[in-house]
């Protein structure tokens, strides 16, 4: 699958171009704000290659990718024709507002707005921290021009924080851009800190401008921005075309400037001065253990999204202060405690895909970004989360009893260790690595220690599906042995033709998500994705095989040639609760005859991936043709099968 068709299927699986109302991406996740949620189909998107999972979480439909995040969203930005924005798509029809809803709008705008800020400011901080480090070395002086003028590079982008505040929740609300800094742009103007500065202030039509310094602020920008949006809207609507390119900007700059001036800025100031206070205030009556807690935690408040509610009291205390001693630290604990539970389980599995997705997860984690190992391991796994729980709380508890202080907003890791650098207190940086080494170790051993593949979760589909599929394939191979001398003539030199017994779409034996069919392990074949639940005979024969499960069914042809159709995937997990036989186990069927329905939504509804293998299970005698993947109706031609010995292959 090429990038391309990747992010068509992504696109198709989210509702289509026109269901997406905008689209935006963190480090490991695609976040799709849609028209319709509804359209959405999470156990396709989840069945995707190159998708770890997806998930709703509040406003958005969140696609976790992993580490190619960036190159699949750009992809995907390609495939819909680059549209950036909150009004590529219709509105649709307007949702009633709840206490839920209006929280998980709430949430959408704070990742909205923080979320793109990330780099430029982790960059800025490590960028930072490493001239601190080699000022601490030596290896720079702290007063040489070089120092002082590379230091300039961070700190502007501390400065102009308020700046690209702006811009990122005027993209968001879809304001001018340029209006909307033009605006904020007065709180860092220099005339107009020197006058509010000045020795007994100055008023405003007689109102006197609180002296505030508003460089690093957040919360000013957003709420200019906020008090932008509708007045833009309203003038740009009531006002003539030939005037209306000047007088909208006009009458924004009359009436929101000295409202941020007066109003605005200082509320702004105070509500980021109430957080970074909380922030502080809680670590300070908890200590230690407000750290340890939260390092914990984390897997479960990341899972649901939640963790973005940390980012702006994190920013905020960072910019008032310049450090941050609580969610970024247990963050530490945290990423590396997942790391090491990952090369645990990667060590201890025997599960070739397991291991495969446990290594590229642990070196995520190790390098802050924890997503990957999350989605696919941790929460799958109850040990293994305990053990990532216990790791980060030794871990988060260290780091917390020795005082150790981020100085740089950026997914702690291995990458990024250089947050921790205080030229003040070399051993930060020491108890910070001893923390983190903590965490993995305990992690990992509690991992190596309670990982167990028999009673693993996440891989009790592939014990089961393993166990389901190679009863099938014995019913019908027990049956085929004791009726071949007198019903499989195998003296006829004819290809035997297998029709589709489902509508849909073929799909290739190795794209298939289970190892037991992409590995041919059963035999060879296809699959389809169906569109439709009625399952019918795909040649003449014998049922020889029909489980209590009723999720597969296997036919042994005269021929002797035994096919295998299992409906869906891990679906033996479902008790037959969503099939219904017409069938039994012993009864003669013609080629299309109804054997089984099956009910999709149910299927996809609990979870389960409905692509259905069809496969020959004693292929070792035949020869299977398949058709190429495309479009196919029930009955059309599907397989080809000749006997080996009849074209000069062995049996």
């Amino acid at each position: 699958m090429t990038r391309q068709d990747e992010a068509k299927a992504i696109l198709d699986g989210v509702g289509g171009s026109q269901n997406v109302a905008g689209l935006t991406h963190c480090s490991t996740r695609l976040r799709f704000t849609l028209v319709d949620d509804g359209k959405a189909d999470l156990d396709t998107l989840k069945s995707l290659t190159g998708v770890i999972s997806a998930v709703r979480s509040g406003s958005q439909t969140q696609v976790v990718i992993g580490n190619d995040v960036v190159n699949v969203y750009n992809a995907v930005e390609k495939e819909r024709g680059g549209r950036g924005g909150a009004a590529d798509a219709p509105a649709g029809p307007r949702k009633p507002l709840s206490w839920k809803r209006a929280g998980s709008v709430f949430m959408d705008f704070i990742v909205s707005v923080f979320t793109p800020l990330i780099p430029a400011i982790a960059g800025a901080g490590i960028f930072k921290s490493l001239l601190v480090g080699a000022g601490a070395l030596g290896w720079l002086p702290t007063d040489s021009e070089s120092y002082l003028l590379l230091s300039a590079i961070p700190d502007a982008v501390f400065a102009f924080l308020p700046l690209l505040v702006a811009y990122t929740t005027a993209k968001k609300l879809n304001v001018n851009r340029p209006l909307a800094l033009g605006v904020v742009a007065v709180l860092m103007f220099a005339n107009f800190t020197t006058l509010v500065n000045q020795e007994g202030g100055v008023a405003l039509f007689g109102i006197p401008v609180q002296v505030v310094n508003y460089n690093s602020q957040v919360f000013p920008s957003i709420l200019a921005v906020l008090a932008l949006w509708p007045l833009e809207r309203f003038f740009n609507k009531v006002s003539p075309g030939p005037i209306r390119v000047f007088f909208t900007p006009l009458m924004c700059y009359i009436i929101v400037a000295p409202l941020l001036i007066l109003v605005l800025g200082p509320v702004g100031y105070w509500l980021g001065s109430l957080l970074t206070a909380a922030m502080i205030g809680l670590y300070n009556t908890l200590g230690w253990v407000a750290v340890a807690v939260l390092a914990a935690i984390l897997p479960l408040i990341i899972s649901v999204g939640m963790h973005k509610a940390f980012i702006p009291p994190t920013i905020a205390t960072m910019a008032q202060n310049g450090r941050e001693s609580f969610y970024l630290v247990a963050s530490l604990a945290h990423n590396i405690a997942e790391s090491g539970a990952m090369f645990a389980v990667a060590i201890r599995t025997k599960s070739t895909r397991l291991r495969s997705t446990a290594v590229s997860a642990g070196i995520s984690a190790l390098f802050g970004i924890t997503e990957p190992a999350i989605y696919g391991v941790t929460l799958q796994n109850r040990k293994v989360l305990l053990s990532v729980m216990a790791g980060a709380f030794a871990g988060g508890a260290y780091l917390g009893l020795t005082f150790v202080t981020s100085f740089a907003v950026v997914g702690p890791g291995l990458a990024s260790i250089t947050m921790f650098v205080d030229a003040a207190n070399p051993w930060n940086l020491v108890n910070a690595v001893i923390g983190a080494l903590i965490a993995l170790a305990v992690a990992f051993v509690l991992s190596i220690v309670f990982w167990n593949d028999a009673t693993s979760p996440s891989l009790k589909g592939e014990r089961d599906e393993a166990a389901a599929a190679a009863a099938a394939a014995t019913a019908i191979a027990s049956t085929n042995e004791s009726t071949s001398s007198t019903d499989a003539p195998r003296g006829q030199a004819h290809a035997i033709r297998l029709v589709s017994p489902l509508t849909g779409t073929v799909v290739p034996l190795a794209d298939v998500a289970d190892p037991v069919f992409s590995g041919g392990v059963l035999g060879d074949g296809a699959a389809i994705l169906p569109v439709s639940g009625s399952v019918r005979a795909p040649l003449a024969g014998t049922v020889t095989s029909l489980l209590d499960s009723k999720h597969a069914i296997g036919i042994t042809s005269d021929e002797g040639v035994e096919v295998l159709v299992h409906v869906g995937i891990d679906t033996v997990k479902l008790a037959g609760a969503p099939f219904t036989v017409h069938v039994a186990q012993g009864d003669r069927v013609e080629a299309g005859q109804l054997v089984i329905e099956a009910d999709l939504d149910a299927i996809r509804d609990a979870g389960y991936d409905l692509t259905t293998p069809v496969v020959v299970t004693n292929s070792d005698r035949f020869t299977v043709e398949v058709p190429a993947a495309g479009d196919i109706t029930t009955g059309e031609p599907f397989a080809t099968i000749t006997e080996k010995e009849l074209t000069g292959g062995t049996a």
